[in-house]
């Protein structure tokens, strides 16, 4: 299938329109339509470079919003024209024992991921969402519930699964206090998923004009993180930290914010390692650093049904297919609320423009 998209040819040269061969659906693969895909700071680092082992041309995009053009012979979860999504993952070795417990993103071979690869066997590349189609075997694609917009559920499958799962492993809900730290594209999903579970949410923020969006969101409370007195006074409070952030930072006060046995989750990815925290603190009261990945198959159903059902999705601002390096730069700002979801009909109008 020939397909026309967006990508980058090196780390220094901005995305431009590009053209492929998606495969033809084999008899367990399903084709879809791209008809939004959200913009993740994953795909910035992918095509500046940034990252070791990026394989160019890129085509990043790993929150996928499509219709379902066409499904081969031995598929049965899905028929020609259903919405569905394809997150950060379209293959894995599927024998592992992560494999089998539902949890591909931890594959002990290596999942495949929707762009940069490398695909299962061949080890060639694969390309992303920033793209009008995409075939994708039948067991990486999950239907999206009746009742969540489509553009506002896209990045749901990257920044919705990476918050919800940590949420639902260390078992936000109910009676317990979760803090989040950071109020950007995962910190802004967090806010709303722990809320929607029950917990009792508080941001942690360097900056004060996030404060009024934050309750918007859910937060019950909002904790400024450069005033020492207010990190102070959250001394042994919270059960669940979720660390979005993805720049270096010293950990210690959040560590001491922890309860007895809470656990501090980083979800975000910084380029260089955080200041090494101290270990007295975690002794003192059985405090646990963790991290987690994404999410597998059967839980981002998973989370996708939840949030239907509690009507969650990410506030996003929608651009044009061509306005992709302009919001490069605006992400690079913060200059988001909160999230781009890219409309993958202006692809479409210009390549049938330039045909």
């Amino acid at each position: 299938m020939h397909a026309h998209a967006y990508a980058a040819q090196s780390g220094a040269t901005p995305l431009a329109p590009f053209s492929f061969e998606r495969r033809d659906p084999g008899p367990n693969d399903v084709a879809i339509d791209i008809l939004f895909c959200g913009v993740c700071h994953s795909d910035l680092h992918t095509a500046r470079g940034e990252w070791q082992g990026v394989m160019f041309p890129s085509v990043p995009g790993h929150e996928i919003i499509g219709r379902v053009s066409a499904v081969g012979a031995q598929v049965s979860k899905f028929k020609e024209g259903d919405l569905v999504g394809v997150g950060c993952m379209v293959d894995s070795c599927q024998h592992c024992d992560p494999c089998k417990r539902g949890l591909e993103q931890y594959c002990e071979v290596g999942m495949t991921g929707t762009y940069n690869g490398p695909e299962q066997g061949t080890g060639a590349n694969t390309y992303g969402g920033y793209s009008d189609k995409i075939t994708v075997r039948q067991e990486f694609v999950l239907r999206l519930p009746d009742g969540l917009d489509p553009a506002a559920a896209a990045p749901l499958l990257c920044a919705g699964i990476t918050t919800y799962s940590p949420l639902r492993h260390w078992n936000a809900g109910p009676g317990k206090k979760v803090g989040v730290v950071g109020l950007g594209g995962l910190g802004h999903m967090a806010v709303k998923l722990a809320h929607a579970m029950g917990a009792e949410v508080t941001l942690f923020t360097t900056s004060p004009g996030k404060e009024d969006d934050a309750r918007r969101l859910g937060a019950s409370h909002v904790v400024l993180s450069r005033d020492p007195e207010a990190m102070a006074a959250q001394a042994r409070t919270f059960d669940l930290i979720i660390n979005t952030v993805a720049v270096p930072m010293d950990l210690d006060p959040y560590i001491a914010a922890l309860a007895l046995d809470g656990t501090m989750v980083l979800v975000g990815a910084p380029p260089e390692a955080h200041k090494s925290p101290s270990v007295f603190p975690l002794l003192m009261a059985r405090r646990s650093i963790a991290g987690s990945g994404i999410g597998g198959i059967p839980e981002t159903q998973e989370m996708l049904d939840f949030c239907a059902a509690h009507g969650v999705v990410s506030d996003i601002e929608i651009i044009p297919m061509q306005d992709i390096e302009a919001a490069y730069a605006r992400m690079l700002k913060s200059d988001v609320k909160y999230r781009f979801v890219i409309d993958m009909q202006s692809l479409k109008d210009e390549a049938a423009r330039a045909a």
